[in-house]
């Protein structure tokens, strides 16, 4: 029997959470799509949610579990791991079962019979928007999907951080007043398969990996305007510009089912991802050719100190604040502030080395630079 749960939010944001789901798989299945996940409902959802909240605050051995549920029955699975004797969905049997299933990748597999939940196995492959909730630390947790194609990040949907809940801003509402995200950013939380989002997601996450925090310039392929930003002679060149990422980004449609072309592609990403560990700016223009690294931002000559930036997330009902650059940020979002101030058609990517994550551009329409922060998105 499905328990009442004690934890408030899971109640709160649980029929959220299946609105999304019914409308995303029912696009889904109207395009086509096959091998999809089921619609899970609300008291599903909540169960879930709660369970793992409560196992989030436990620990096993001296260590917090960190966990990671998707929800299908075990013949949606590929190869999946069966037990011999399914386990009820339970704080004390996930904290058990932590320790197994902390690679990324491997996911406990939970179904219900009736109103009983239990869990029936682990599996690495999971069909497209399939709900997945990841316990990240103690009280924290990400309820998020899988995409149609299998591809790159997990879609987050909410997070939900002790009483705090954050759902997602699917239309990015934040971003209607500032094209340069907008180009970038667009239907980021979508489960469709955009190239420029999904190159810049996987880079930032490439670049919390290291956690060593990381700027990333990404400049215009016809003009070398954006060098008079920079401290000259930049230290580390790439000459002549690598071009992993675009080479595999401009094969088509048929190359890229070749097996091999994803990893590939991440193998790339992460090769950026590693430049930006080295002090100074990582420079790639957009058709992600890697043009510097280690490189100092300095305020053009004919160039203007910042004095105000407009802050937004991807949050429903998030509020944006207009604040000083020195209080955005450290000298990372300081340097990236004034490079897109100078450098209007430029983008900026900061990872911090506590986990936060801000992208800057231009705000033509308020002529002011815009940081929206996309740490939801990216846990």
């Amino acid at each position: 029997m499905l328990s009442e749960p004690t934890y408030i939010p899971a109640r709160v944001v649980a029929q959220t959470i299946e609105e999304h789901f019914a409308t995303h798989l029912a696009e889904a299945r109207a395009d086509g799509a096959i091998n999809l996940g089921f619609d899970p409902s609300a008291s599903v959802i909540e169960a879930v949610i709660d369970v793992c909240f409560w196992a989030s605050l436990r620990k096993e051995e001296g260590k917090s579990p960190k966990i990671s549920l998707a929800l299908l029955p075990p013949d949606q699975a590929i190869h999946p791991l069966v037990f011999g004797n399914r386990l009820r969905l339970t704080p004390h049997n996930l904290t058990k079962l932590a320790p197994a299933v902390e690679s990324p990748g491997i996911h406990l597999g939970v179904w219900y019979d009736g109103e009983e939940l239990y869990v029936w196995g682990t599996t690495l492959a999971i069909p497209g928007i399939c709900m997945v909730l990841e316990v990240v630390e103690p009280g924290m947790l990400v309820v998020k999907h899988s995409r149609i194609d299998g591809f790159g990040k997990f879609v987050n949907i909410a997070v939900l951080k002790g009483d705090e809940i954050k759902v997602i801003d699917e239309q990015n509402t934040g971003l209607l007043h500032c094209p340069g995200l907008i180009t970038s950013l667009a239907n980021m939380p979508s489960f469709l398969l955009e190239e420029s989002v999904n190159i810049i997601v996987e880079l930032a996450a490439a670049m919390r990996s290291h956690k060593r925090g990381g700027l990333v310039l990404i400049v215009s392929a016809y003009t070398e305007d954006w060098m008079k930003s920079i401290v000259q002679p930049m230290a580390y060149p790439v000459t002549p510009p690598f071009t992993g990422v675009t080479a595999l980004m401009h094969t088509n449609a048929t190359e890229r089912q070749r097996e091999g072309w994803r990893e590939a592609l991440h193998r790339a990403i992460d090769t950026v991802g590693g430049f930006t560990a080295v002090d100074g700016a990582t420079i790639i223009n957009r058709d992600y050719e890697v043009l510097a690294f280690g490189a100092k931002v300095a305020r053009s000559e004919s160039g203007s100190p910042v004095e105000e930036i407009i802050t937004t997330e991807p949050v429903i009902d998030s509020v944006p604040r207009y604040v000083q650059p020195s209080k955005s940020g450290g000298t990372r979002h300081l340097a990236a502030a004034q490079f897109v101030h100078d450098q209007r058609d430029a983008i900026a990517l900061v990872a911090s080395q506590d986990g936060h994550f801000t992208v800057f551009a231009w705000a033509p329409d308020m002529n002011m630079v815009h940081a929206h922060r996309i740490d939801t998105l990216l846990l």
